[in-house]
């Protein structure tokens, strides 16, 4: 009986510590995540991190009750790379990836017995609150991209849907992703359309040095392109916020009261109550710029478009030069079969390196994105090598 005991204390000391470091890492990632966010969308963010602290706190309290030492918080670290993609990856993906392992947590750590009763009624509550953060997390998306999440859980049901209603015929609404991640799909494109040049024409050729000349030009040319495609995205962006906020600024002259009444029922669902939000919305009313402002900053998170078109631009070109030079680096200084065994290798391992490099914006594992990037390299590669040797030059 000592021994059956024994197991169960075991099974539940490691489910507490299993999910006690759950909740540092969640509280954590959700704190990155709402660095990135508008002002409404961080508060309810924080809000989550500071439940989790709370789950955490209710944690450790049954395991002094246990006679478990609680380890030091600082001991667990969120991993690197999951936190370079809380800074980097669009946020709706962050948001999937964390109700996906919300849903999991709940599923793993808190619905399997540890045979301790005591144990087992605070993993129950707790899983209950963590199904509540999935739901919270499923609500934040529901508009597609995370600029503007709706949030029922901390509102009645029938202002959210007033407030869609509202929504729902500005149908001009837009948003646009960073330059970081720009950069990262600029070296992919130039690395693999280099890569495709200088094999084909090795293939033809031989490997002979018109395989600098056509891989440094087409470097330039990739850098060029993406500089110049990332600058005019970048202002487009800018133009096209303009035009929100411009069309905002008519909707407020043209339909005042609807306004009004979407700016009040916004506050409702920050949590004010619908007298307090309505005086509100009347007293920013008598400023139609305050109004403006107010409106633009619940509806797209800004009044102004936050990409730089230089730096987009600068990033862009940058990277993509980079990628697109690497095939070329053996012919700079050979010719010949040296320089296509050598332009392959380094190639294919700035392929991997590339394709996990993705993973911070995708999410996917990162050994999984450098190994498919490899694939795909070998692939382009083999693949013009063989029409080269079709076409001889």
């Amino acid at each position: 009986m000592a021994q059956a005991t024994s197991f169960k204390s075991s099974e539940a000391e490691q489910r507490l510590l299993t999910a006690w470091r759950g909740e540092i890492i969640a509280g954590s990632v959700y704190e990155l995540i709402a660095r990135r966010m508008p002002e409404r969308e961080a508060d309810i963010l924080r809000r989550m991190a500071e439940a989790e602290s709370s789950h955490r706190r209710r944690l450790e309290a049954r395991m002094q009750e246990l006679g478990v030492p609680v380890p030091d918080r600082s001991s667990v670290k969120v991993p690197l790379w999951l936190r370079l993609q809380a800074r980097i990856a669009p946020v709706d993906r962050l948001l999937a990836a964390r109700e996906a392992a919300e849903d999991e947590e709940v599923a793993d750590t808190y619905r399997r017995p540890t045979g301790d009763q005591d144990t087992d009624a605070l993993l129950r509550e707790i899983r209950r609150e963590e199904r509540s953060h999935s739901r919270a997390v499923s609500d934040m998306r529901a508009n597609g991209d995370g600029a503007k999440p709706a949030t029922p859980q901390f509102a009645a049901p029938h202002v959210q849907e007033r407030l869609n209603k509202l929504l729902g015929r500005e149908k001009w609404h837009q948003s646009g992703g960073g330059w970081i991640s720009g950069a990262i799909y600029g070296a992919n494109d130039g690395l693999a359309a280099v890569f495709g040049i200088v094999a084909g024409v090795s293939g033809a050729t031989g490997g002979s040095s018109f395989v600098l000349t056509a891989g440094a030009a087409g470097a330039i040319a990739s850098a060029l392109s993406m500089a110049t495609g990332a600058f005019l995205a970048e202002r487009s962006e800018a133009e096209l916020m303009a035009a929100n906020v411009q069309r905002e600024r008519e909707e407020i002259a043209e339909h005042p009261e609807e306004e009004k009444e979407e700016l009040s029922l916004f506050y409702q669902l920050k949590g004010i109550d619908e007298e307090t939000a309505d005086a509100l919305a009347e007293q920013l009313a008598q400023n139609p710029d305050a109004m403006l402002r107010a409106l633009a900053q619940e509806e797209f998170g800004a009044v102004e478009a936050g990409g730089d078109p230089k730096q987009a631009a600068i990033a862009a070109g940058i990277s993509t030069g980079l990628g697109a030079i690497v095939p070329v680096i053996p012919f700079f200084f050979t010719t010949g079969a040296v320089a296509i065994v050598a332009a392959a290798i380094v190639s294919l391992v700035a392929h991997f390196l590339v394709g996990a490099a993705k993973s911070l914006v995708t999410l996917r594992t990162w050994w999984a994105a450098g190994l498919e990037m490899t694939l795909a390299g070998i692939i382009v590669g083999g693949a013009t090598f063989l029409v080269g040797l079709a076409l001889p030059t």
